[in-house]
């Protein structure tokens, strides 16, 4: 079964709105590397309507423009791209199709076909729904040293928890943390007296 990733750049407040307003002051080569390694090892990204607009509207101008991110701009055109949207869409960025049918449905049959992995970059609200389903199995998380205090955050409010194990962890040189998580099974229960155990003791 393929594995679906999502990688997504967070303030330390949680907010994943808008990165292109606090983002980029921490862009650097240990970044870049982090990125191209996500979507390197993709061979198709699964995007929100929103998110793909936005990639549409830049990335095509850049491979023709030739210039310093030409290349990334192309591996971004030629990986296959599949769009979630509730409207009928029409495309002119190549390799793009929209996402038919039942969500959970559909993803599962795309998990279930042959090729490598599917990556997300961006798309909240396709995230969300991927973790509410138990579809994802990686989740990328580049750690911003910095407040942004408005915003949409990663996690909305609901009465369920979303419990995560830690795969990985590195430090970059700017102070960012990519930080890799994958589903866990929920904790057991505890309370204060199962915690206490592990307070240190007075050696009085």
């Amino acid at each position: 079964m393929r594995k679906i990733t999502a990688s997504l750049f967070i303030s330390l407040d949680g907010v994943v709105e808008a990165p292109d307003q606090w983002h980029f002051p921490y862009f650097n080569d240990e970044m870049g590397a982090a990125v191209d390694a996500s979507l390197g090892a993709a061979d198709t990204l699964l995007i929100g309507r929103k998110t793909y607009d936005s990639f549409a509207g830049a990335w095509p101008d850049r491979e023709a423009a030739g210039g310093e991110d030409a290349h990334f701009a192309k591996k971004l055109g030629d990986v296959r791209k599949i769009v979630l949207s509730r409207q009928n869409l029409s495309f002119t960025w190549r390799n793009s199709e929209q996402l038919k049918g039942d969500f959970a449905e559909a993803v599962t049959a795309l998990k279930n076909e042959p090729g490598g992995d599917i990556a997300l970059s961006g798309s909240v609200s396709v995230v969300r729904q991927l973790i509410a389903h138990g579809l994802l199995d990686e989740l990328h998380l580049l750690v911003h040293p910095i407040a942004v205090r408005k915003g949409m955050r990663l996690f909305d409010e609901g009465e369920t928890t979303i419990p995560l194990k830690l795969l990985s962890s590195a430090t970059f040189s700017t102070g960012v943390l990519h930080l890799v998580y994958a589903p866990a099974e929920p904790a057991a229960d505890a309370t204060y007296e199962d915690a206490r155990t592990h307070l240190p003791q007075d050696d009085q």
